[in-house]
């Protein structure tokens, strides 16, 4: 089941991001995220995006959301999505269910472009976004520095169906 997140999937949540935190260059953070962190940043999100979980059996085992893409007012209608599954959930096509379902979500809002970014290698995130209609917009080498390793970073984009123009 896909639905919107909330307070009671905060620590599902941050386990699967803090395995990625602490055991891949997927994400660039260094410290594991508390409960509380984890919380406001889902918070500040929903505020005027949207977060979505995937739950199954009772236990949430991937999330995806899409959030301000810069702080500028004229980037106001592009915002950056990420996902991230547990890691054992992992080809079953979730990732691909959970992330059709946040472009629809999308949809409803005023949103023009999505971008979506992910550390290299990762094969699995380059199907998913190819899969899904993104088009590679550039990558940048060795603009990550994780566990003594540099890393480069892949962006795609995809335009959503609409025109965004009001304020």
């Amino acid at each position: 089941m896909i639905r919107s997140a909330n307070n009671v999937d905060t620590q599902a949540i941050a386990d699967i991001y803090n395995y990625f935190v602490l055991n891949s260059v997927v994400t660039f953070e260094e410290e594991p995220v508390s409960n509380d962190e984890m919380a406001q940043r889902i918070r500040e999100v929903q505020k005027s995006y949207v977060w979505l979980v995937y739950e199954l059996n009772g236990r949430v085992v991937g999330y995806a959301y899409a959030g301000k893409w810069k702080a500028r007012s004229a980037y106001r209608h592009t915002v950056e999505s990420s996902i991230y599954l547990d890691p054992s959930y992992t080809g079953k096509g979730i990732g691909k269910q959970l992330y059709e379902a946040l472009i629809e979500a999308l949809l409803t809002l005023d949103v023009h472009a999505v971008i979506g970014g992910a550390a290299l290698p990762n094969e699995a995130s380059v199907r998913l976004h190819e899969s899904l209609g993104f088009k590679k917009i550039g990558q940048f080498e060795e603009v990550g520095l994780k566990f003594g390793k540099w890393v480069d970073v892949v962006y795609w984009e995809l335009m959503l169906n609409k025109t965004s123009q009001s304020s």
